[in-house]
């Protein structure tokens, strides 16, 4: 997994997860936002088939926010906000 963290009014977080195998995708998903401030925004970088149909449904469940979805390539970019606002611990 490639992560990238970046300070307060950068490029969102980012997760290279394409080489995970589900349930693996979700739980290092998981592991990445639990790592980020509540309200950051991250961009999970998803496979095809499982991956991209049950990582979006997985974190909505959670209480986190799929902003959006788009293809990149073979793979999907899952942009998600973390649960919680900005300073809430969660």
């Amino acid at each position: 997994m490639t992560e990238s963290k970046s300070p307060e009014g950068a490029p969102p977080a980012r997760a290279d997860l394409t080489a995970e195998v589900c349930p693996m995708t979700f739980v290092r998903a998981k592991l990445f936002l639990e790592e980020l401030p509540p309200g950051a925004v991250a961009e999970l970088l998803l496979a095809d088939g499982e991956a991209i149909r049950d990582v979006p449904r997985s974190l909505k469940d959670e209480g986190h926010q799929v902003i959006g979805v788009r293809r990149e390539g073979e793979s999907f970019l899952l942009l998600v906000r973390k649960r919680g606002t900005p300073g809430e611990r969660t």
